[in-house]
């Protein structure tokens, strides 16, 4: 393997010269050594790469075991068996795994007398679960028992001097309970052949950071925990793009490049600034952008033009995002070499490679870059403070948010992701009909609504938010766009007046979250019910989860002009409560949420016996092929995208439609 790296590094060098002097006889020889070298290549690679099943096979073993000594009844599930990952790789997580599953068995699972008292199954379960993820594998391991017990925890580190209890105060959940990363941590009243020795997950961290991988935990007091492993494909040969930002090169894996964009300030793609923030228009999106330069803090003070640049589309996750570069070079297969212990703290680089030309160059890691952008929207300040990293990092949701002023000095707030356009309309192009306010809008009407106390300019230029959805537009009218920014949507204060959900905190000032449901009937009073089925005398029940309180808002009133029967709620554990309390037809829930995930949650429903059957549909705000892959390992009967009603709607008919047609052969037969 290591030979073959260097052969490609070699290849490369050659390829460098080749490219230097165009007219060479060496050019056809050197093009054949590198098709031989990529396919010599890509054997070893083969060679190397096992399933992790094979990592898995003394498991149920093991679980068979624990069952028996420790007096449990538990199942073992085990998904994505066949997922390849490098060998080397694979020898190192064995013993982790082995002792997380014992972890689980020991600590997370209650006794099947504890079971039955909580109204849960008297079989506990174990889930392990694998799956690539833009260029990493994903593994995780996942119990339904107890969880972590948060106060045990606590008095732990107190009496092992880890943290005071001042600074214990100020610690969410989730920090306290990576606590239990920490050398010589155990909570086991006694030791036993399974735990207690206080040797355990810390040998578990080092073994994962060895190759370069984190470990996050995730833990829901009496639904369960689960330990997430992501870990890159360490000695692997990927293909990146060479980019330059301040006259330094760096290598982008080309897996999380979506595609490439040449903003110019006169085309359709140009680079726009809201407020302070840069934003790019590409096919009626408006996506964040972050400049490379600024983002290293490697700004070399040369002038760049605002309007023009080189833009790398990335996706991570659900998140798409612009980085801006300075030049685009061209795609190279490098060999990745870990990072340096004393540089694997910076979230930004995964790794450094040799290029052809002998250069060292930084591989640039695209999750770093993702959750710096989170951070990046505050400030640069906020980015080396500590909580505003642990904000973006625990994993709460953030929404982009367009923050605009409308009839009083007040700062209001629609999310970005809602809005379909930003115009500035000329007031002489507006025009009065039939009692309102119209505007001719790419070869159509469209009507203008204006919210309470807003005033339509008489002359200069009218700001407006365009609102779009099949084929029928609307605009919003506003006295002006302030910013864009990237805030966790936390409505704290009850509407009072119509058309406002809420008052939130957004970049430290009270701000009215508006309700556009309630704006696009008075554009056209058959928004909501165009096109879907009227409700029925069996209208079918759905239970929606999702932690903002906006899309609980924007999607209820959907759901119910389809003709459903809805019922909202705000965590995945009120979702469980109310689902043991009443039956539903379908489930709708959200990704990203914070304590319990709209994964871990579809997991839970799948392993209660009286919910095992019930239908689930995944909503996101971006769906990506990872996603759909993980959310059919985790039981999502759909999934669909959190914008595009037409599809939710469809999903929710095609999930209905067998248990309608049970429910009518049921009453048939009664």
């Amino acid at each position: 393997m290591t030979m073959v790296s260097e052969l490609v590094l070699t290849r490369n060098q050659l390829l460098e010269i080749s490219r230097r002097n165009e007219d060479t006889e060496f050019k056809v020889p050197l093009q054949r050594l590198s098709n031989v070298t990529a396919e010599l290549q890509e054997g070893v690679m083969k060679t190397r790469m096992q399933p992790i099943g094979n990592a898995w096979q003394k498991l149920p073993r093991i679980v068979r075991d624990l069952s028996s000594e420790l007096g449990k009844q538990i199942e073992l599930e085990m998904h994505g068996a066949d997922t390849e990952l490098d060998r080397q790789v694979l020898d190192l997580i064995k013993d982790p795994l082995t002792h997380m599953v014992r972890n689980s068995a020991d600590h997370g699972l209650e006794t099947p007398a504890e079971r039955l008292a909580s109204g849960k199954g008297e079989q506990g379960t174990i889930r392990l679960s694998a799956y690539h993820e833009g260029g990493h594998i994903i593994i995780c391991i996942a119990d339904n028992g107890r969880g972590l017990n948060t106060e045990k925890i606590k008095a732990k580190a107190i009496s092992s001097g880890l943290v005071t209890e001042t600074e214990l105060e100020k610690m969410s959940e989730a920090q306290i309970h990576k606590f239990i990363f920490a050398p010589g941590f155990s909570t086991a009243a006694a030791i036993t052949s399974v735990s207690g020795r206080g040797v355990g997950m810390d040998v578990v961290r080092t073994n994962i950071d060895q190759i370069g991988g984190t470990i996050d935990i995730k833990s829901v007091a009496g639904e369960g925990s689960s330990v997430t492993i992501k870990i890159p494909l360490t000695l692997a040969i990927v293909s990146a793009l060479i980019v330059e930002a301040a006259g330094d090169r760096f290598a982008i894996p080309q897996l999380s490049v979506v595609e490439l964009v040449r903003a110019r300030a006169n085309s359709e793609h140009r680079i726009e600034r809201i407020k302070d923030t840069a934003v790019l228009r590409l096919r009626n999106k408006l996506l964040p952008l972050i400049h490379l330069k600024k983002l290293l803090k490697i700004d070399d003070g040369a002038a760049s033009d605002p309007e023009n640049g080189f833009i790398v589309v990335t996706q991570v996750g659900s998140q798409t995002f612009g980085i801006v570069v300075d030049g685009v070079f061209h795609t190279e297969e490098i060999v990745v070499k870990p990072m340096s212990t004393k540089l694997r703290h910076i979230d930004m680089f995964s790794g450094n490679t040799i290029l052809g030309d002998g250069a060292v160059i930084m591989i640039i890691d695209p999750n770093g870059i993702a959750k710096a952008l989170g951070a990046a929207g505050s400030s640069a300040h906020d980015m080396g403070d500590e909580n505003g990293a642990h904000h973006i990092g625990s994993g709460e949701q953030t929404t982009s948010l367009l923050v605009f002023r409308a009839g009083s000095s007040q700062p209001k707030a629609v999310p970005l992701g809602l809005v379909t356009r930003l115009e500035e309309l000329p007031a002489d192009k507006i025009e009065f009909s039939n009692g309102r306010y119209m505007v001719q809008y790419r070869e159509q009407l469209m009507p203008l609504v204006a919210m309470e106390s807003v005033t339509i300019a008489s002359q200069g230029a009218q700001p407006i938010l365009v609102f779009a959805d099949d084929g029928r537009s609307m605009g919003l009218v506003v006295d002006e766009i302030i910013d864009i920014v990237e805030e966790r949507l936390n409505i704290e204060v009850g509407g009072s007046s119509s058309g406002i959900l809420g008052s939130a905190v957004i970049k430290g000032q009270a701000t009215e979250v508006i309700d556009v449901g309630h704006f696009l009937p008075m554009a056209f009073a058959d928004w909501f019910t165009r096109k879907e089925m009227k409700p029925s005398m069996h209208s079918q029940s759905v239970l929606l989860v999702d932690d903002s309180a906006f899309f609980r808002n924007m999607l209820a009133p959907v759901l119910k002009a389809a003709g459903y029967r809805v019922r909202t709620a705000p965590t995945a554990q009120e979702g469980l409560a109310a689902l043991r309390a009443q039956s539903f037809d379908v489930v709708l829930t959200d990704i990203e949420m914070p304590d319990m995930n709209g994964f871990e949650f579809a997991e839970v429903i799948r392993s209660d016996n009286n919910l095992g059957a019930m239908p689930i549909i995944g909503l996101s705000a971006l769906v990506s092929p990872a996603a759909i892959e993980r959310g059919r390992q985790a039981g999502f009967h759909d999934y669909v995208a959190k914008f595009d009603r037409p599809g939710l709607i469809a999903a929710l008919k095609e999930q209905t439609a067998g248990a309608a047609g049970a429910s009518e052969l049921n009453r048939a037969a009664a």
